[in-house]
């Protein structure tokens, strides 16, 4: 009686192929998770967002010139900045 196995304890020119590009896969695998764990590791922590000493004025003409609001959002919240206040306030 003689065992049968599925390769015949051969490799043919297709499973080393896909040895090859397993090994190749599975290295390129683990470089990037270590290099990604490093720079996660290594990278200097985050300051928080402090407040400049820039007026309302420059802040909203930043969100303006960066496009996060439109012309008239601008025009209308720079009305607002420049009048005395009158009824802003909640009753």
């Amino acid at each position: 009686m003689t065992a049968v196995y599925w390769n015949h304890h051969d490799m043919n020119g297709w499973d080393w192929f896909a040895a090859s590009v397993g090994t190749v896969l599975f290295w390129a695998l683990l470089i990037t998770v270590a290099v990604l764990l490093y720079r996660a590791l290594i990278r200097a922590p985050q300051q928080p967002h402090t407040h400049s000493s820039a007026s309302p004025e420059q802040l909203l003409a930043e969100r303006y010139a960066r496009g996060e609001i439109d012309e008239e959002e601008y025009r209308r919240r720079l009305s607002v900045l420049r009048s005395d206040g009158i009824g802003l306030t909640k009753p």
